[in-house]
């Protein structure tokens, strides 16, 4: 099976893009704008709508593959690839890219997904976003080309074994949204809230709000939540408690273990307590803080997300046992080839992980997340796009139950 033709056409991500350095610098909130000058190169606003790009090969039978390019909502930060452009792009994709596509087989996927990863032009790669967008387009040429699933391909080509049951999702809600966190608890989800604190000042002084906000969640899951309900409690917090305590990291620490405390009987899980400057740093300060809490006898499971952008960071990551899981953050990663070597790598050497990605998604990319979950088999999804929680948790899991069910069928057949 070939592609005979491609087309492109820009679209909405499932979020927006946010300068996270400006957002830090103070300025000011106007509802969901944020006034004021950016501070990353190649944003114009602040906080400014994601767009997408949908790359759709046209195959030999007349089916269509379709990826979407997507970046995360704080683009340009720690590492990363810049703000993604759509329209800056459409040039390269319309020439160089065109003519890597036009006639190439694509009854294999991981080849064709390792060349376009590694592709070059005046010697350098192609954005992690349209690597993410072309990977997919190719991943769903595969399965169209095989009839079978994308779930499936991967296993094959990677050697994999094909999960039995949805993997758990994350349900990322709005931290001042209490009917979502209702709603997120009837329907059972694996981890919650997500509940993003950008501001040290949003955690309260000395960090009271947050802990009081650990106390109710945990509060509201024991007043309403079936009997047999343990999920974990997740808290995302970009660096804001490491703005809040400076470099005291075993007064971090403490915190850290009483904010444990709070969320009892429930697990804890921290994402980017802090944001260092380089990966090196990144990895040395969360290893004092797990080593911190572990001296405490804290469960406090720590998470890492920024400098922790690659395959290759995921690698050094777990081997350097700095935290208890990585946030594979799938836009971030380039090809989804690398987001699918990343959850296997943490598997076969004892790294909890996330495949995660971004509100900034959309419901395609979503859905071929979900085919990666159920070859790969991480600790947990994130629900994406968006953070509306219902929708990501309602994508998700149908896509996951729908591929279940088909592998099922044919294997009874």
């Amino acid at each position: 099976m070939n592609i005979r033709d491609i087309v492109y056409s820009i679209g909405l991500s499932g979020y927006f893009n946010k300068d996270l350095a400006a957002v830090k610098a103070g300025a000011r909130a106007n509802g969901t704008f944020l006034e004021g000058k950016p501070l990353t190169a190649g944003y114009t606003n602040i906080v400014q709508a994601g767009a997408i790009v949908s790359v759709m090969l046209l195959l030999d039978d007349g089916s269509v593959a379709v990826g979407e390019c997507a970046d995360v909502i704080f683009s340009g930060l720690a590492g990363r690839d810049p703000l993604f452009v759509p329209a800056q792009h459409l040039p390269l994709l319309e020439s160089t890219v065109r003519r890597w596509l036009a006639g190439r087989d694509v009854t294999r996927f991981r080849a064709n997904a390792q060349e376009i990863d590694r592709m070059e032009v005046d010697g350098r790669r192609l954005h992690t976003a349209l690597r993410y967008g072309l990977t997919q387009a190719l991943l769903a040429a595969t399965a169209l080309a095989g009839r079978e699933t994308m779930a499936e391909v991967i296993a094959r080509e990677y050697g994999s074994t094909l999960a039995i049951a949805p993997v758990g999702i994350l349900a990322s809600c709005h931290r001042g949204d209490a009917l979502q966190l209702d709603r997120v608890i009837m329907k059972r989800a694996a981890v919650l809230p997500h509940a993003s604190f950008t501001l040290a000042k949003d955690l309260g002084p000395n960090g009271e709000v947050l802990m009081e906000y650990a106390r109710s969640i945990s509060r509201r899951i024991q007043e309403v939540g079936a009997p047999d309900y343990r999920p974990r409690i997740h808290l995302d917090l970009y660096g804001t408690l490491g703005d809040l305590f400076g470099a005291n990291l075993a007064e971090l620490a403490d915190y850290l273990a009483r904010l444990g405390e709070a969320a009892k009987p429930f697990d804890l899980l921290i994402e980017s307590p802090v944001i260092a400057g380089s990966r090196q740093a990144q990895i040395d300060t969360l290893g004092q803080l797990k080593a911190g809490l572990r001296s405490r006898g804290a469960k406090v499971g720590l998470i890492a997300d920024e400098w922790c952008n690659t395959l290759e960071d995921t690698r050094v990551f777990a081997q350097a046992g700095a935290c208890d899981f990585v946030q594979i953050k799938t836009p971030d990663l380039g090809g989804i080839n690398n987001s699918i070597e990343a959850v296997l790598h943490c598997r076969a050497n004892g790294m909890g992980c996330c495949l995660g990605g971004t509100a900034n998604e959309t419901d395609l990319s979503a859905r071929i997340t979900a085919q990666i979950a159920l070859a790969t088999g991480p600790d947990f999804l994130l629900s994406k796009p968006g953070i509306g929680a219902d929708e990501g948790l309602m994508i998700l899991t149908n896509e996951m139950l729908r591929t279940l069910a088909l592998v099922r069928h044919r294997a009874a057949a």
